[in-house]
């Protein structure tokens, strides 16, 4: 038996934990694994694939990235076009996965990637899928590797914050990325001790998140923190958007925190700074719990090749790795319920929503 393998969407820590996971379970069973580059674009551009060994895992398991690569730019059903525009190149995909006499392709990747992988499933190709993203919204799943290291970073700059915020009795704002949900931030900001957290989930008002900084001056405290997820909205507004999307590429978010510190500032009267983390959370090495999970998805996801579930993404439920279809996944994302624990527990703890 031959497999391929790929990478699709932003890139996570624990992706080369997957890997490694996914070539060592089909090496004990006597499988070839393919390594397919740069996600589906290796499938339509020559020469992008090679043979993943036992030979290219020692080391692998604690960096970060993926050592095969990944785009969030080149969807094979929309892929950009020599002269502008978008042609749909699904065929090369297919064809290259026969040429390289691959029986089944295992694809590790985010909604995105697990939507196109839907799409090609439904055109007959053998896949199994293995859900990844730090902002932790796939539906099916309680949680995707990359979000403890991401909420680890994002927690670890709090902790940074605090002490320059006390020292110049400032605002800071710190945005975090999510997109359209607040699980970054909520988690890092109830663990790093944030005064106010923005999601997307609780649109906000800036008269409510100035008054909870009005009520901390009146206590002594001279400083407060704010922590926005990306997508954090105003009521009746929408998320600040820093390129539109297009049938090739998603609309990319983030400025709230900025737009969010002036506004403060004007509010209030007190200085107000914005650290935006960006692509600090997805970089450096995988926290262990990461590393575990990823490690348990591609083991799962080797053993669904061998059984020929095809169409099934590998999730974490209760305590054990399950299939679930890649239709009741895909269309979906897992936002944060408005009145979960979490949300409960910031609230009881003093933490402002803005709402």
């Amino acid at each position: 038996m031959r497999i391929g393998l790929l990478t699709g969407g932003g890139d996570a820590p624990g992706l080369n934990a997957v890997i490694r996971a996914v070539v060592k379970a089909a090496a004990s069973r006597g499988v070839e694994t393919i390594g397919i580059e740069d996600g589906f674009a290796g499938l339509i551009e020559p020469g992008r694939w090679r043979p993943l060994t036992l030979r290219d895992l020692p080391g692998i398991l604690r960096r970060g990235g993926t050592i095969l690569g990944t785009t969030n730019r080149r969807n094979p059903l929309a892929y950009p076009a020599p002269g502008g525009g978008v042609v749909d190149r699904s065929a090369s995909c297919v064809k290259t996965f026969h040429d390289l006499g691959l029986d089944a392709l295992v694809v590790i990747g985010g909604d995105g990637t697990l939507a196109i992988a839907h799409e090609f499933h439904q055109r007959g190709m053998p896949l199994v899928a293995v859900p990844k993203t730090i902002d932790n919204d796939i539906v099916e799943t309680a949680c995707t590797f990359g979000f403890d290291t991401a909420v680890g970073v994002a927690t670890d700059a709090i902790d940074r914050l605090h002490t320059t915020a006390e020292a110049h009795h400032r605002i800071m704002v710190v945005e975090v990325m999510g997109r359209y949900t607040g699980w970054i931030a909520l988690h890092a900001g109830i663990a790093g001790g944030a005064d106010a957290i923005l999601i997307p989930e609780i649109p906000y008002r800036l008269e409510s998140v100035s008054q909870l900084i009005a009520a901390r001056e009146r206590f002594g405290a001279r400083f407060s923190i704010v922590v926005a997820a990306e997508g954090a909205r105003l009521v009746g507004g929408t998320a600040t958007v820093q390129q539109a999307g297009s049938a090739a590429a998603a609309e990319r978010l983030g400025g709230i925190g900025g737009r969010l510190a002036m506004d403060l500032e004007a509010a209030t009267g007190k200085e107000a700074r914005c650290v935006q983390l960006g692509h600090l959370q997805r970089g450096g090495p995988p926290t262990s719990a990461d590393r575990l999970l990823a490690t348990r998805f591609g083991a799962r996801a080797m053993e669904l090749v061998t059984d020929h579930q095809w169409g099934a993404m590998v999730a974490l439920q209760g305590e054990v790795i399950v299939p679930v279809p890649l239709a009741a996944v895909t269309g979906r994302i897992r936002t944060v319920p408005t009145d979960s624990d979490l949300v409960r527990t910031a609230r009881a703890v003093g933490i402002g929503f803005g709402d």
